[in-house]
């Protein structure tokens, strides 16, 4: 296993480190079985330099949350701002979505983890992050449906709740199929698609 507590390291690279090793935590056990103990030996630290540098476990979690959301969410926008609103840009926004979770495939769960409470910082930076995805969803979900001249909002609705349960689904095919690249996983997405058109 390799570990973040080495002398010298920058504070920077620490804390990716740090990160990465909390979010495929999360992403097992959840928010409700984070634990900063099992963070800090997971990463070969101490628990204060954790707390020193996130202060509490929803620190900790928030930091997850929204270094996950800003990467999905900075590929998504690409896609969704694009030129093509047809059954193209639902094939580029996985291919966007799989490119930036390769390095990470256990954030969009750490994003969409319910065991987080609502009301806690960290539920509230998750929120935040949930509905900014949604957003992109339901705009990317308006611009192919109106290409197909549906425009009715409750089908936008409903067919962008279903884009977002068919992304949850191929994310964690993918994180039990560990040996598959991005483009692997593109590339499947798009064989699928094409069998059920």
């Amino acid at each position: 296993m390799s570990t973040a507590g080495t002398k010298g390291v920058p504070r920077a690279e620490r804390e990716t480190q740090i990160l990465d090793v909390a979010a495929n935590h999360i992403a097992h056990v959840g928010y409700a079985g984070l634990s900063i103990n099992d963070i800090a030996t997971r990463a070969g630290i101490s628990k204060p330099l954790i707390y020193s540098y996130f202060h509490t476990k929803d620190g900790l979690y928030t930091a997850c949350v929204e270094r996950a959301g800003a990467n999905l969410g900075h590929e998504i926008e690409n896609v969704v701002t694009g030129s093509e609103h047809n059954i193209t840009m639902a094939h580029r926004t996985l291919k966007a979505i799989f490119t930036a979770l390769e390095p990470r495939p256990a954030d969009w769960n750490v994003i969409f983890d319910r065991s987080v409470p609502r009301d806690s910082e960290a539920g509230i930076a998750a929120t935040k992050v949930r509905r900014s995805i949604a957003a992109q969803a339901q705009r990317g979900s308006a611009n192919v449906l109106n290409t197909a001249g549906i425009t009715d909002p409750l089908d936008v609705s409903a067919f962008s709740e279903v884009w977002m349960g068919v992304v949850t689904s191929l994310v964690n095919w993918w994180l039990r199929h560990p040996s598959e690249s991005a483009s692997d996983m593109t590339a499947r997405s798009e064989r699928l698609i094409a069998a059920i058109r």
